[in-house]
């Protein structure tokens, strides 16, 4: 009797190891189905894929199937039970490559490898450009393209009366479905932590009185050079008018305040019409900055070259000739003209 218990035990551990393998071989089949299958597109170009926020693994699956990436969802859903991390799948755009397979879309979701955008603001920019770039960028939910100036800098929380140069020209990154009120916020926290560094760093002797002014100069100097090596130099002219009470007689500003009058090419009655901005008319600088300053102009408005020049004019060349008198400005706007002429010609 002993014997038959014996064997009956013997037979149902057996056939218990059977079914586990079978069961263990059906499983490992079935996972390395799903983990091995290779995802719809066969294109050479890669698919994108939006996982709202808040959305289950079985709505994730559904989508992938309805836009046709995948064709046998319940693989992800497979995956997502087998491993525990259903509710770890995180929000976002996913690049879809050629030949990739469902276990390593998965694992992106799971790891939050979403695909990151970027917008790149030049400097020199004024903030209506800067606006419009903001606008015109492709991914970003657009939530105050509607608002005017103010409205936007009441939303942002900011209490300048002004906007222009405010927000730091730089490139920024941001994911499919952020919000454009974040690229401002950036782009504002960025420029008030730079120019509180660059003023605190400052020489003292320069006549700026508050960290605007150093801005509004900043300002002008991005718009008269883009060469890094002439930056601090002219920062030193503009230093040596303001010290001696002389405008600044710069075109930049001028071009500013005709807004949409200016014509492309600036003519003596655009000089000889006053305006807040015309530095020709009137004395120091102008009430606002004329455009969005980079670091480099910055720290030129802070720390400027010590120069005994008093003018200067373009070259021709992309560069720009300094002078110390009057006389020798004259000369070189001269020679200028005569450069254009062959250039003309």
């Amino acid at each position: 009797m002993r014997s038959a218990w014996n064997i009956y035990f013997l037979l149902i551990v057996w056939l218990a190891s059977l079914l586990l393998i079978l069961v263990l071989a059906g499983g490992f089949t079935l996972w390395d189905r799903y983990v091995t299958v290779t995802l719809s597109p066969t294109s050479d170009e890669s698919s994108y894929f939006l996982v709202p926020r808040g959305a289950s693994v079985r709505h994730i699956a559904q989508q992938l199937e309805q836009e046709g990436l995948v064709t046998d969802a319940r693989g992800l859903v497979w995956m997502a039970r087998l491993t525990g991390q259903a509710n770890r799948i995180r929000a976002g755009e996913y690049r879809i490559s050629p030949g990739m397979s469902l276990s390593a879309l998965f694992d992106d979701m799971v790891a939050g490898r979403v695909v990151m955008h970027s917008i790149t603001i030049p400097e020199g920019v004024t903030f209506a450009q800067f606006r419009e770039r903001i606008a015109a960028a492709e991914g970003l939910r657009h939530t105050v393209t509607d608002l005017d100036d103010q409205e936007l800098l009441a939303k942002l929380g900011i209490e300048y009366e002004h906007p222009e140069g405010w927000f730091f020209p730089d490139t920024y990154r941001y994911q499919r479905g952020d919000s454009d009120i974040e690229i401002y916020r950036q782009a504002h926290q960025a420029m008030v932590e730079l120019l509180e560094q660059a003023w605190a760093q400052r020489d003292k002797s320069i006549p700026l009185s508050d960290p605007y002014e150093a801005l509004i100069l900043a300002s002008i100097i991005e718009k008269e050079t883009g060469l890094p090596d002439e930056r601090a130099k002219i920062a030193g002219v503009f230093i040596n008018r303001l010290n001696r009470g002389m405008r600044l007689q710069t075109d930049p500003t001028v071009i500013y305040g005709l807004g949409e009058n200016y014509r492309g090419t600036l003519y003596r009655s655009d000089l000889e019409r006053d305006t807040p901005y015309n530095t020709y008319t009137r004395a120091g600088l102008p009430p606002t900055p004329i455009a969005l300053p980079g670091r480099a102009a910055i720290e030129a408005a802070v720390r400027p070259e010590k120069t005994d020049a008093l003018y200067f004019v373009a070259d021709g060349q992309g560069g720009h000739v300094f002078s110390r008198t009057l006389n020798e400005h004259n000369r070189a706007v001269q020679a200028y003209r005569r450069a254009l002429r062959a250039q003309a010609q």
